[in-house]
């Protein structure tokens, strides 16, 4: 064989080879992106070719699949009660990326996750059935907050303290995800939402932390009694009223000017929500340990997946002492999810350990069999010592049965809260946040919950804003009826 043969067969068996290389590389590499490319429409004719499965709540499907006509999406996703549930199931549709469940579950839901195939579906290549989400939600539990909260700016969560189930996630105002289901008017509806100055969208449950304002003194408190600064609930403290904040002539002041907040233990400054006590104690523990108890509680966690992820709350650094004062009575930068203050509850009212909040029970299977079991062992840590959880219990019922929380009580059970009015906007001069957290215990059953709320906005006056007027009437509702079964 001649030079020039010879380069020439060596130069076609490097194309065959250079084009096999290729192929393959498209075969296992770029067609596996390509399958994944959001706008490949092949996966939504697929995902939409068939129904999908369903999210449950209380045992009772709240999502569906309605036929479809004209279209190569032969199905489009249904809701049940969608205002009610949008916080927890999020929407799947035609036209956009799946949201909160929908979105974390879409692989059980269309039936590609592998868990669901056969051994016969693996041999034929034949996708699954889809699964089925089931949730911990109480409907009795969403349906009272969504119904207490109304028109107002809000959101709300319940947890049950002992296990970690998410009971209730609830924001308003909010919206049907069936409007976004259907590729020919999910546009439209789009435009229409996101323009809407309430933002339905928003999960502000879940992915909107706001300053919590007197909530936080909880954590505060918390931090006090583990780090031994005070023994009790009861023991006075060192707090001159007024309180002048460090480096500053301007005093720290108190909502009630004749409140008994001077040197007031614990209990009684809770019960008044005194400031001055707070900003003193955030400062004489100083800025790290407050924040290494808010930690405990779960602030600057950024995976906080419940399973949805929330949004980090948030306990800043690097502040001064004026500063640190005022985060003490959850101001300055110190911001909270309702999550985040439904879990500081949940923890107190469990003896300081705080199980994993989660609101998927199961998954299981188009028949029924359970494929993983998110009940059977949630984590849990111990945030705070079995006695400063009892001493912060008392005092939390102090504030109810006695202080600035009375609206929350509950005939025939034990109930423990802490209001907060947190002021937004420059010089206070936005509408405040109204919050309320707090925990309750049947007297009969024994049955707990937790639950934070947060109204952002309302069409009460100013003056009538508060975290007992406008919020812990919405927590009452949703513990009397987590109780009541």
């Amino acid at each position: 064989m001649n030079k020039t043969i010879r380069r020439a067969s060596v130069f076609a068996l490097l194309l065959v080879v250079s084009l096999l290389v290729r192929a393959t590389w498209v075969q296992f590499y770029d067609g596996k992106a390509l399958a994944d490319d959001k706008d490949n429409r092949r996966n939504a004719i697929d995902t939409y070719g068939a129904p999908l499965g369903n999210i449950i709540v209380g045992g009772r499907s709240i999502t569906g699949s309605a036929r479809t006509g004209g279209s190569d999406l032969a199905y489009k996703r249904t809701y049940t009660d969608g205002k009610l549930y949008a916080a927890v199931t999020g929407y799947a549709s035609q036209s956009y990326a799946p949201t909160q469940l929908e979105g974390i579950y879409q692989d059980v839901l269309n039936g590609t996750d592998s868990h669901l195939k056969t051994a016969m579906d693996t041999i034929t290549n034949k996708r699954a059935d889809p699964g089925n989400v089931v949730t911990t939600i109480d409907p009795d539990v969403q349906k009272a907050a969504y119904r207490a909260l109304g028109d107002k700016k809000g959101a709300a969560v319940a947890i049950d303290p002992a296990t970690g189930r998410i009971l209730a996630v609830v924001a308003t105002p909010s919206y049907d995800p069936s409007s976004l289901t259907d590729a020919d008017t999910a546009g439209a509806a789009w435009k229409r939402l996101g323009s809407d100055p309430g933002k339905p969208l928003v999960n502000r449950a879940l992915r909107q932390p706001l300053p919590p304002g007197s909530t936080f003194k909880l954590v505060v408190a918390a931090a006090a009694l583990e780090d031994g600064l005070y023994s009790s609930v009861d023991q006075k403290t060192d707090s001159p009223n007024p309180y002048r904040l460090p480096g500053s002539t301007h005093p720290l002041a108190n909502e009630d000017p004749g409140a008994p907040c001077a040197d007031a233990p614990i209990r009684v400054a809770l019960r008044y929500s005194c400031n001055n006590v707070f900003g003193k104690m955030a400062v004489d523990l100083g800025q790290d340990k407050v924040r290494a108890m808010a930690d405990r509680f779960g602030f600057d966690d950024d995976r906080q997946d419940v399973p949805v992820r929330a949004y980090a709350s948030v306990y800043p650094k690097g502040m001064d002492q004026a500063q640190t004062a005022l985060s003490g009575i959850g101001q300055f930068d110190v911001t909270a999810t309702p999550l985040q203050m439904a879990m500081v509850s949940a923890a107190i009212a469990n003896d300081g350990k705080l199980l994993s909040p989660h609101m998927v029970a199961q998954i299981t299977d188009s028949g029924g069999d359970v494929l993983k079991n998110y009940d059977d062992s949630p984590s849990s840590r111990r945030i705070i010592s079995p006695s400063t959880a009892e001493q912060l219990r008392s005092a939390m019922r102090t504030v109810v049965e006695e202080g600035t929380g009375t609206n929350a009580r509950i005939p025939g059970a034990t109930v423990g809260g802490k209001t907060g009015t947190a002021q937004h906007g420059e010089n206070n001069s936005k509408t405040p946040y109204a919050w309320f957290t707090s925990y309750a215990k049947s007297g009969t059953s024994g049955k707990e919950v937790a639950v934070a709320v947060m109204v952002e906005q309302s069409d009460a006056a100013r003056s009538e804003v508060s975290g007992n007027g406008l919020a812990a009437p919405v927590a009452r509702a949703m513990m009397q009826a987590a109780l009541k079964k």
